[in-house]
């Protein structure tokens, strides 16, 4: 009897915090078509598209959605890229104190995008020129978060065991053939962990691009959604939801297409 107690107390209780956490996201889907900003309202009170209307008609936040995308894929792509070269160097090198220098490179880039560095990447950034760029912003997301990717790939490429690609240049492949032939095919489920986690960060960040552009037409999405806020500093939460909402639909797609491709099996095809 108390083992039924306790199970409908379980479920209860896990019922209990799945409404918690469900209803917020529930009211964020639903308060974009509402002509009301009520928290008491979940589903539409009159029906609007109106809200929508109003974005679309706001220049300055269309055009953030789209900076954005510039910002994200030119990060994903320099770091995707450079983190696999680089994690199969390290991985496959004989350097002395290497995986010393991946955990030095590693506790380092905590600070490199946090707010205690921003000084002096503003300084080196303006000295350089790149002030007020998407090269900028950029250049900076990837310097930041290249070694955690470096770490994440070198783990897989770890898995791959080396007697494969050394068969591949018995068998006439070059170093290079071995790599792309061999090694890239395996580490590929890791090079889409690392591309969704950068796109996230990036395609979420505000302090750096906040603090390196200069001109509107520049800004990102996560800048420009402050102008739905009134200037009082309060939000317009019917414009803000749907704009919310707009900006959510990337990184929503990208989990759809990463869940379809790869079925977040996130592991290679040999093992040991």
């Amino acid at each position: 009897m108390n083992r039924y107690l306790s199970r409908i107390g379980f479920s209860a209780l896990a019922s209990f915090l799945g409404a918690a956490f469900a209803l917020p996201l529930i009211w964020f889907i639903f308060a974009p078509f509402n002509g009301r900003a009520e928290l008491g309202l979940a589903i539409p009170s009159p029906f609007t598209l109106s809200n929508f209307h109003t974005v679309f008609e706001n220049a300055f936040a269309m055009k953030a959605l789209l900076n954005s995308l510039i910002q994200a894929f030119g990060g994903v792509i320099l770091i995707g890229g450079a983190a696999t070269l680089a994690a199969y160097a390290l991985s496959r090198s004989s350097m002395p104190g290497k995986r010393a220098v991946t955990y030095l490179l590693l506790l380092f880039s905590s600070v490199v995008s946090g707010s205690a560095a921003m000084v002096p990447i503003f300084l080196i950034v303006s000295a350089i020129g790149l002030v007020d760029s998407h090269l900028a912003v950029i250049l900076v997301f990837a310097g930041g978060l290249l070694p955690t990717a470096m770490f994440i790939l070198r783990d897989f490429i770890d898995a791959i065991p080396r007697s494969y690609e050394e068969s591949a240049m018995v068998a006439g492949a070059s170093p290079i053939q071995a790599f792309f032939d061999v090694a890239l095919p395996v580490i590929r489920p890791g090079i889409v962990v690392v591309v969704v986690w950068a796109f996230v960060n990036i395609w979420g960040g505000f302090l750096i691009p906040f603090i390196l552009l200069r001109s509107d037409n520049l800004m990102p999405a996560s800048v420009a959604i402050y102008s739905f806020y009134s200037e009082a500093g309060t939000p317009i939460v019917t414009l803000l939801g749907a704009y919310a909402l707009l900006y959510s639909l990337p990184v929503i797609i990208l989990y759809l297409f990463v869940n379809w491709k790869f079925g977040f099996r996130f592991f290679g095809g040999i093992k040991s």
